[in-house]
């Protein structure tokens, strides 16, 4: 056979093997299978969401790094991305949890400040953890630029049962104390606080302030729960001394 013939076919052979040696994984090493490329996918996955999580942290979202960190250490227990995360995870959780607490017993209260009967009332209230619903009471702090400072619990009618004086057993962050009260002569569903300084003054220490009272329908007994933490006594707004008459 003529050898000008045979080397045309021995070049064209030779080029197929090295474009095939070019296809195949360098050194030979074998294409991931399908676990491999998952578990790619989900170390891809797990450093994406870590690098999310620093950034969090960087800006101080406490409440989406959480969200993100758990999520992390959940999908990716045995990650490097969630042993990093598991290092500050603990730590920013109780400061979030602290933050929403702080939160949550601040929002309980409402502070006006308006018009009234001819002055102007300056008030702090807030509603009974227990009972809840249409049964709540609120205690209301009140400064007025006629009638002073005083503090009550105001329910719905018919009100509560106070002849005279009365005394509410109540406590404070569980201890026992007892504070006199009595009813207002115009017939509103109240009950006034006799000594509201005093009362003031435990109120701004106080997490928690319990307070037995007998309503009058039915004269059933009833514990008024109130979570007062959060009493922010700076927006509580003064109105100034009462005017002498």
């Amino acid at each position: 056979m003529n050898p000008s013939v045979r080397l045309p076919s021995a070049i064209a052979l030779l080029g197929a093997a090295l474009m095939l040696a070019a296809c195949s994984p360098q050194g030979g090493a074998p294409a991931p299978d399908a676990a491999q490329q998952q578990a790619q996918r989900r170390n891809a996955d797990a450093a994406r969401n870590l690098d999310t999580y620093r950034q969090l942290l960087r800006i101080h979202n406490d409440e989406m790094a959480v969200s993100m960190g758990k999520d992390i250490v959940t999908r990716f227990p045995d990650s490097d991305a969630a042993k990093e995360v598991q290092k500050t995870l603990p730590g920013i959780e109780q400061r979030y949890a602290e933050a929403s607490e702080k939160y949550r017993l601040a929002s309980l209260w409402l502070y006006q400040l308006s018009p009234m009967a001819g002055g102007t009332q300056s008030t702090a209230t807030i509603r009974s953890s227990q009972p809840s619903g249409n049964d709540r009471v609120q205690l209301v702090l009140r400064r007025h630029t006629s009638w002073g400072q005083s503090v009550f619990l105001y329910g719905s009618k018919p009100g509560f049962v106070c002849r005279g004086n009365c005394v509410i057993a109540s406590t404070v962050d569980g201890k026992s104390v007892r504070i006199m009260a009595f009813a207002p002569s115009t017939g509103e569903p109240a009950l006034m606080i006799r000594d509201d300084k005093a009362f003031l003054t435990m109120l701004q220490k106080a997490k928690k302030i319990t307070m037995d009272v007998t309503l009058a329908d039915g004269e059933k007994k009833q514990t008024l729960i109130y979570e007062v933490g959060g009493f922010d006594p700076a927006k509580w707004v003064s109105v100034g001394k009462p005017k002498k008459k």
